[in-house]
């Protein structure tokens, strides 16, 4: 293919018109890392304008990565008070909230209008408005942190059924804190695991986790353990599904953050750091806080670095 062609109109393999061809630029960034190579990798596209529904959900399959995230810019005065319209979408599909998704991009956004969301952005979702806040570090590095909607606690699952019904030996699963669901826009199974060694070797395989989670009110699974690589860190976590592993998973880990207090591996308001991606070589540093007023569990945050890594255009 003569790559020339991306840059002029017309092509051998599929001619067009200058009028016809339509670019969009985005921004790849390793998100929960500071430093690239490392994180969730996420492209952003900085204007989705003029993009059809079906064509957001043909360039996440075409990036291949978890997730992909559109901008549609608007006015101003419109961003002003409703927030930066933002749309997620997997290979699969498109999700109301996700949160290395919502973290990358803003910090794109404020990368890429400094003055303007120096202290904050608000994103616009389709689970509902999340605001991330930024705090500028020594040397330049920025720490961004999304305030999460307040957590649902929903079913507890049985330690002998999940254990069935996954292949797992019952005697890896936590007994002193519950299997729960909890939502925070996006229902996880929190599924605590005895060791480092028991969850680095657990046999996860996600067609048989579908086939259970199917009939709970849990779309996806977070397997942490309380045995960390690190005397910093609060929880080691693995999160598997249909599109392979999770690196980091910003929107579980804020769920993790409410479970964490509701059961006191967490105090209020404490902030504690998860460590995913170890095994996958893509080490993602998480930092987490939750609020408790007796059981009521709010003001979840979810906070970490981000490092872009690649800028390109689409051409289509």
């Amino acid at each position: 293919m003569d790559l020339a062609a991306l840059d002029s109109p017309g092509g051998a393999a599929n001619p067009v018109t200058a009028t016809a061809r339509r670019n969009f630029d985005f921004v790849q960034i390793d998100v929960f890392s500071a430093r690239v190579l490392a994180g969730n990798q996420l492209a952003v596209f900085l204007d989705a304008r003029g993009l059809k529904d079906e064509e957001m959900q043909a360039l996440a399959r075409e990036t291949n990565l978890c997730e992909t995230t559109f901008i549609v810019p608007r006015d101003e005065e419109i961003e002003r008070e409703r927030g930066v319209q933002v749309r997620i979408f997997t290979i699969a599909e498109e999700l109301k909230f996700a949160g290395h998704p919502t973290l990358g991009t803003a910090l794109i956004l404020r990368a890429q209008h400094p003055e303007r969301f120096r202290k904050q952005v608000e994103l616009d979702l389709k689970v509902g408005n999340i605001p991330v806040t930024f705090e500028e570090l020594p040397g330049g590095l920025v720490f961004g942190e999304m305030r999460q909607q307040d957590p649902e606690f929903g079913s507890i699952h049985s330690r002998e059924t999940v254990a069935a019904a996954l292949g797992l030996n019952i005697e890896d699963i936590a007994a002193d804190v519950p299997i729960q669901t909890v939502s925070t826009g996006m229902p996880f199974a929190i599924l605590p695991v005895v060791s480092l060694s028991a969850l680095q070797n657990i046999d996860f395989v996600w067609s048989r986790a579908a086939r259970y989670l199917a009939g709970t009110d849990a779309k996806f699974m977070y397997l942490v353990t309380r045995e960390t690589s690190g005397p910093s860190v609060r929880l080691h976590s693995r999160m598997i599904f249909y599109n392979g592993e999770d690196p980091a998973t910003g929107s579980a880990a804020g769920c993790a953050a409410a479970w964490m207090v509701r059961y006191g591996i967490a105090a209020s308001g404490e902030q504690v750091q998860i460590e995913q991606g170890i095994a996958m070589k893509r080490a993602s540093q998480i930092f987490v806080r939750a609020d408790t007023d007796g059981e009521r569990v709010s003001n979840v945050r979810v906070g970490g670095h981000g490092a872009a890594v690649m800028r390109g255009r689409y051409s289509l």
